[in-house]
């Protein structure tokens, strides 16, 4: 694949060329020269093929969606891309949880856990579980932490009851983004 900028002769130029090339013109103004594609018309798919033809295909339909999200709108200002492809790019990017922070955490109510979570875009939610094992189902306490004003990557988790730390206590942390994708991460206690 070319790509070609400022060229008199591809200027403006999209489209077929015989049954071999490709025109077509991106947001930046460049023409980008390609093969046309070719298809075995007895070809299969294979699974993994399968699968992934499955999530592009919701990923589409959350784009179609959220193009006009004025978050999805800035950040494609000045890319090569529109808006609908950041959408596409935000559904396939899962939020991540990179630490959790208990130092301030002594079992006492009213005080901090902090998680520090990123995304592509944005984070729009964390949620924290307190548990007495990793395996637990139940929750001791649970609960949204509110996102810090100076970082944007760092949630305060406020503790609402008194609780014995303990060896096997869990802190589970689960971050959520725009097209609510979840990313999780644990932390137990020795």
């Amino acid at each position: 694949m070319a790509k070609v900028k400022d060229n008199i002769i591809t200027e403006g130029l999209s489209g077929k060329l015989g049954k071999r090339l490709v025109f077509r013109r991106s947001k930046g103004g460049s023409t980008i020269v390609s093969l046309r594609p070719v298809f075995s018309e007895d070809r299969q798919f294979s699974d993994p093929q399968l699968e992934v033809q499955s999530d592009f295909t919701l990923a589409s339909a959350y784009a179609k969606g959220a193009k006009d999200h004025p978050l999805y709108i800035d950040l494609a200002k000045g890319t090569e891309m529109n808006p609908y492809n950041v959408a596409i790019a935000d559904w396939f990017y899962k939020p991540e949880v990179s630490k959790i922070d208990i130092s301030e955490w002594t079992g006492q109510i009213d005080q901090g856990i902090y998680i520090t979570a990123d995304d592509d875009v944005k984070i729009v939610g964390v949620h924290v579980a307190i548990k007495e094992t990793s395996e637990s189902e139940a929750s001791l306490e649970d609960g949204e932490a509110v996102q810090s004003l100076g970082n944007k990557s760092i949630w305060k988790y406020t503790t609402r009851t008194n609780l014995t730390i303990q060896p096997g206590l869990c802190v589970v942390a689960t971050a959520r983004d725009l097209p609510n994708n979840t990313g999780e991460a644990s932390l137990e206690l020795n």
